[in-house]
């Protein structure tokens, strides 16, 4: 029962994020800009992090030298790749505008809830494992959909839906979240092995969300002074994901 809590009370918690978009309307576009270059350079080292020093030990330790380790994490990073490709939607975080036109709104929505439902099914299948695992993953989806969330709802705005709407259809598409995490608590203990695809699984929709969504968002900047900061916020990142670890062990 109690891993139960911890697992659809995180969850709920990631689906809360969803609101957040609301608190930041009455910042200025130069500070959201400031504030999502850190999340994002944070994400990045902590998704890294968690899939490198959480992720692949775990189930390296627990499958040993198995090919099977490497095949379900090629098959993460390919799964999330097929994922956006079939939606047309990516993890962007550059704030919307004329200048950087985001899909519509609904097209936003709809790849939003598939997003979701994974971040679910990854957090319940981590906190199966083990809840020091769960806590790590946990904190990499967080960090992921603080940045993630505030940048939907500049979306939905754009797209012409109105404030008290926007919230709700975001949160809407947050609560898939709740269904995932559904799936794999219902689900996974029929499946054999099941924390040894879905944990390898997981590392790989993490790799791919920061190589292939975040850094690229973050080349962008040139500047030497923030490319700096971007480096140093990674590196802060990762050592989040390492102090969890000397913590847990």
């Amino acid at each position: 029962m109690s891993l139960y809590l911890y697992i659809f009370g995180s969850v709920l918690f990631v689906s809360l994020l969803s609101l957040l978009g609301v608190f930041f309307l009455s910042f200025s576009p130069r500070f959201l800009e400031k504030l999502i270059l850190f999340m994002v350079s944070l994400s990045a080292g902590i998704l890294l992090g968690d899939s490198f020093l959480h992720l692949l030990p775990e189930a390296a330790a627990k499958a040993g030298g198995s090919l099977g380790i490497w095949l379900w994490l090629l098959a993460g990073l390919i799964f999330f790749f097929i994922l956006e490709k079939i939606v047309h939607w990516r993890h962007c975080h550059i704030l919307t505008g004329p200048s950087h036109p985001h899909p519509l709104g609904m097209m936003n929505l709809v790849g939003d809830s598939l997003h979701n439902f994974f971040d679910g099914v990854i957090i319940a299948g981590s906190f199966l494992v083990s809840v020091p695992l769960g806590v790590a993953t946990l904190i990499a989806v967080i960090a992921h959909e603080i940045p993630h969330e505030i940048g939907n709802f500049g979306v939905l705005l754009y797209a012409g839906y109105t404030r008290r709407r926007a919230l709700f259809f975001n949160f809407l598409t947050a609560l898939t979240a709740i269904l995932g995490a559904t799936a794999v608590v219902l689900v996974g203990a029929r499946i054999n092995n099941f924390s040894d695809i879905i944990i390898p699984f997981t590392a790989g929709g993490f790799i791919y969300i920061a190589t292939a969504d975040l850094i690229p968002e973050m080349k962008k900047e040139t500047a030497i002074h923030k490319s700096l900061y971007q480096l140093i916020t990674i590196i802060a990142g990762v050592l989040i994901m390492l102090a969890l670890k000397l913590i847990f062990e």
